[in-house]
């Protein structure tokens, strides 16, 4: 992973994607998209995952989230693929009317073969890419670009009209996935206050813009 990917902070809230082996389009079944929705709200329940935007491709997830409960967020994000790995080739395994179950099951099996650290079937790509984010100028972004995805593939018109993202809960409907936390804005402005306290160290400003929250270097 690119040292410009890294979960620095452990308490950040990080823009994070992440994909099928092959970038493969498992996820044209709902039964599979459902298996997501299942395991999130897990992570929301019982593992501090605060969920603030998502949104289910074809074949890969976009997802603003902050670990509430002192896991470091990659750990927690790790748990979350190895289950939904595991989950996913099981449905796929024991799903009738899966026509391409034989050529997924093989393209997981040489995707694990290619992996020190995986026994056996690898369903999700290594890479997350998290991006930690401070200012709203890059929380509008990259809410925008999340709830664009769909209207950007040609799957919906409006980012509203897709079921199997967060697009919903800002426009004050109710989305699929309960507990989704759609005041980012005002949550990272007392988060940044909240890391002043703590990490004397680090030297932030409220920029010009809104009071929106940058992180502009450290004081040692």
């Amino acid at each position: 992973m690119s040292r410009n990917y890294k979960f620095r902070n452990p308490e950040g809230v990080y823009f994070v994607s992440f994909a099928v082996v092959e970038w493969m389009d498992v996820f044209t079944r709902s039964e599979y998209k459902d298996i997501l929705i299942d395991s999130l709200h897990f992570c929301q329940k019982n593992k501090g995952m605060e969920i603030f935007a998502w949104c289910i491709m074809t074949n890969h997830i976009h997802l603003i989230f902050r670990s509430e409960k002192g896991q470091r967020p990659e750990l927690l994000l790790g748990d979350f693929k190895r289950f939904t790995s595991n989950k996913l080739v099981s449905a796929i395994k024991n799903n009738d009317r899966e026509s391409r179950k034989e050529w997924l099951l093989k393209q997981f099996l040489l995707a694990g073969a290619k992996s020190s650290n995986v026994k056996k079937y690898q369903f999700w790509r290594h890479d997350n890419k998290p991006i930690e984010l401070w200012s709203n100028k890059a929380i509008d972004e990259k809410i925008n670009y999340i709830h664009n995805n769909p209207v950007e593939e040609g799957l919906v018109s409006f980012p509203e009209d897709y079921v199997y993202s967060s697009a919903r809960d800002y426009k004050g409907d109710k989305g699929i996935l309960n507990g989704v936390c759609n005041n980012l804005i005002d949550h990272t402005k007392g988060f940044v206050r909240q890391q002043r306290d703590i990490f004397p160290a680090l030297v932030y400003k409220l920029g010009d813009f809104g009071n929106n929250p940058v992180l502009i270097g450290t004081g040692e």
